[in-house]
């Protein structure tokens, strides 16, 4: 008989003990290695319809950003809602997206580099899923071509349209005109539309960044009509795509993209991602600003809500006002605002806990520093529940996360793919 090894069942660091599929796993009764994340199944629901319901409502497309996640799970119950497809930053993640049975992918940025160009051919070959990708330069173009050409194959490119001060992108109407005109000499890379990202607009004054954000639409959509009348989407038989949006300004960018008209069948796509599962910090701050100047966010039922939280115990209470609890910046977001206490909880009871009372004021890779007042009893083992701020920098610190019912009971383990 072959014995049994505790340890083979230990894959990550928030792993469940070895258990009977009959026993409910419990986050608060220590089924898994703390800390771990986890994700509420109420909230992840509600978030998902919400921003569809948004999408529908000002009749565009919905392809949520998947970097945000890389949780097939996740992207499976978008999908299922109503989301026309997904958006990606890889060739690594189009691969993720496609064995996830995804059928239209965005990679809304440049593919450079040999073994890169090869497998989004790789891809492509599978002939599995329509996929895009960004160009703003000639030399990119050629490399593309030229792997293409020799494998008698044609790419979907999307020219993209950028910021000054930005990331990528044409910075003016005669550069993406200038670049339309040579790529369609390159038989093998086909104009499928126009991608944009007005999210590298932000700053400390809100009414400065609306106005930047409407002159750099304005300007997208005088290119992009200006292009169409040029003809340079013509070789391509589909949808013309004309894509943008993150998760700050989805609604401006829904309000402009309904003053475009074009000469063939265009779809208007946005691609929010950290609305999945919203945040205590960040996006709360975006989507209430969003919500004062957008009535139709507004009459919407519901809102966003924050869905992630991170679970972790009480390691140490060294002096008085003072507690170390055992995660740190390997396992959650520090970038936009320290993750904060929610919620106390001792031998999988509730206690009670204002919020406030408690602050993280400090955060080591695997300690978080936490000053309390008197109103705080914290002893060892005690777990904490914490919201966090920016998403997206928390998924990729897991393998598995975990959706819980509101009684933190294990639903389903969710893997990531970063």
């Amino acid at each position: 008989m072959t014995k049994y090894n505790f340890l083979e069942e230990i894959k990550h660091k928030s792993a469940r003990l070895p258990n009977s599929e009959s026993v409910q796993i419990n986050i608060l009764h220590e089924d898994v290695c703390l800390p771990a994340v986890v994700v509420k199944q109420r909230e992840l629901e509600n978030n998902i319809a919400w921003m569809q319901h948004y999408a529908n409502t000002v009749n565009v497309s919905l392809s949520p950003h998947g970097k945000t996640t890389m949780t097939p799970a996740i992207f499976k119950r978008q999908i299922a809602q109503g989301a026309w497809g997904l958006s990606v930053g890889t060739v690594y993640q189009a691969k993720v997206a496609i064995e996830s049975g995804i059928k239209h992918i965005v990679i809304a940025n440049q593919v450079v580099g040999k073994t890169n160009i090869r497998l989004l051919g790789e891809l492509v070959k599978l002939n599995q899923a329509n996929l895009y990708c960004c160009v703003d330069s000639i030399q990119n173009a050629k490399q593309l071509a030229e792997v293409f050409s020799r494998e008698n194959q044609t790419l979907n490119v999307l020219i993209e349209l950028g910021v000054n001060g930005g990331r990528c992108g044409c910075r003016t109407e005669d550069e993406a005109l200038l670049l339309a005109e040579e790529l369609k000499a390159l038989p093998s890379l086909v104009i499928a539309g126009i991608e944009f990202y007005e999210g590298v607009i932000h700053s400390d004054d809100a009414e400065k960044d609306i106005n930047e954000v409407q002159q750099f639409l304005q300007r997208v959509l005088a290119t992009s009509q200006k292009l169409d009348r040029l003809g340079v989407f013509d070789r391509y038989q589909g949808e013309v795509l004309l894509t943008g949006a993150g998760s700050v300004w989805y609604d401006l960018v829904s309000k402009k993209v309904a003053e475009f008209t074009f000469s063939k069948a265009f779809r208007f796509v946005i691609r929010p991602g950290c609305y999945i599962t919203h945040d205590h910090g960040i996006y709360d701050e975006a989507q209430q600003a969003l919500k004062a100047r957008d009535s139709i966010a507004c009459q919407l039922e519901g809102d966003l809500m924050p869905a992630m939280e991170i679970v972790a115990l009480v390691q140490s209470v060294p002096e008085k006002g003072r507690a170390i609890v055992n995660f740190g910046k390997r396992d959650v977001a520090f970038d936009a605002g320290l993750p904060q206490p929610l919620a106390q909880y001792r031998d999988g009871q509730r206690l009670s806990f204002q919020r406030g009372s408690a602050k993280t004021f400090g955060l080591m890779d695997q300690h978080a520093i936490l000053s309390f007042d008197e109103s705080c009893y914290f002893q060892v083992g005690d777990i904490l529940v914490f919201g966090t701020s920016h998403p997206c920098i928390t998924f990729d610190k897991w393998k598995v996360i975990y959706l819980t019912d509101d009684e933190y009971n294990v639903l389903e383990d969710m893997p990531t793919f970063f």
